[in-house]
């Protein structure tokens, strides 16, 4: 067997997220409370993964994007979805250019590091089929020409909850391409009074962001977050929670079988296993804990599980499916 030197990456973690501190410093100049939603939109950049934020409008979805892509000295690109956007203004056309004789190639918005996404579900679905080459194999198509998108590359998409009206909800191929889809609530009280108090301040938060994080330190990150250590009973725990949603009689959760209609597909378990390593590198931890599991399940899982209509008849939602498969499951 493998001798790990778990004190060895340990003290490698530690040094290797001390960049970590500077940054969630500098996004809360603006984001106040939402902890959550920012460990979340790191474990996306260290993980390499595409994040979805659903929230009411207001939540400040679109300012913590924005901030911590001006904390991270890098190309950011907004796009506003709305029901008449084209494909070709998100990647791109060929333009052509008379003096030439010729058509040249005009790069859209996708080209930078970090996209925003803005109201993502507000375009019918052939605008947003648009992002799924860029977001699955991170290059564009222009014509005849193919285009390799820049490391580190992100979608980070908002979307308004589809019972609002004029929205169109996402295919279900392009959702299971975000790795995580979190639901962002509102503020406590005392948060939103510290809300009140900067919108009424004179100088504008955002313009005292700095960038303390290079591209490079990310990839960097990235490489680090690969080397923690996952135990095999761990890797055991994350197989049991997906086969779970697939197989619930198997499990003893025989009542949820009339509930699901389809599990999680293989995807889910790589990127269970990816993000609990990303949430041990947010603790500056160098080996995975079965917390590290059951805080990023929801987020992995909510939008990779089909309800039937019994369970909506019911109201029950991918949540109380997560969470009776985690009180079930046997903690290693």
């Amino acid at each position: 067997m493998q001798n790990i030197d778990i004190e060895a990456i340990n003290a490698q973690i530690r040094m290797d997220s001390a960049f970590l501190e500077d940054l969630k410093k500098e996004t809360q100049k603006v984001i106040v409370g939402q902890e959550q939603m920012i460990d979340r939109l790191l474990l996306g950049l260290l993980t390499n993964g595409h994040v979805l934020l659903e929230g009411l409008p207001g939540l400040a979805k679109t300012m913590a994007i924005k901030a911590l892509s001006k904390a991270i000295n890098s190309k950011f690109s907004r796009i506003q979805f709305t029901p008449d956007l084209l494909p070709a203004d998100i990647i791109g056309t060929m333009i052509y250019n008379p003096s030439l004789n010729e058509f040249t190639v005009r790069k859209g918005p996708i080209f930078a590091n970090l996209i925003l996404t803005d109201e993502i579900n507000r375009a019918p679905a052939k605008v947003q089929s648009a992002l799924l080459e860029a977001m699955q194999e991170k290059q564009v198509t222009i014509g005849n020409e193919t285009f390799f998108l820049e490391e580190p590359f992100l979608v980070l998409a908002t979307q308004n909850p589809i019972e609002q009206e004029g929205t169109y909800p996402l295919p279900e191929a392009q959702v299971d391409r975000f790795m995580l889809k979190v639901k962002i609530g509102y503020p406590s009280l005392s948060e939103e009074k510290e809300i009140i108090r900067r919108s009424l301040l004179d100088e504008n938060p955002e313009n005292t962001i700095r960038a303390v994080v290079q591209p490079a330190d990310i990839l960097r990150a990235r490489h680090s977050v690969k080397k923690i250590y996952m135990d095999e009973k761990i890797e055991r725990y994350i197989l049991d929670i997906v086969f779970a949603t697939r197989y619930p009689e198997n499990y003893g959760l025989g009542e949820l079988s009339n509930l699901i209609q389809y599990g999680a597909s293989p995807r889910a378990s790589v990127n269970l296993a990816i993000a609990g390593k990303a949430n041990a590198f947010l603790h500056r931890r160098g080996f995975v804990i079965p917390e590290d599991i059951r805080q990023i399940c929801p987020d992995i899982l909510r939008h990779r599980i089909g309800l039937t209509y019994e369970a909506e008849a019911e109201n029950m939602t991918q949540e109380d499916i997560i969470t009776k498969i985690l009180n079930k499951i046997e903690v290693p």
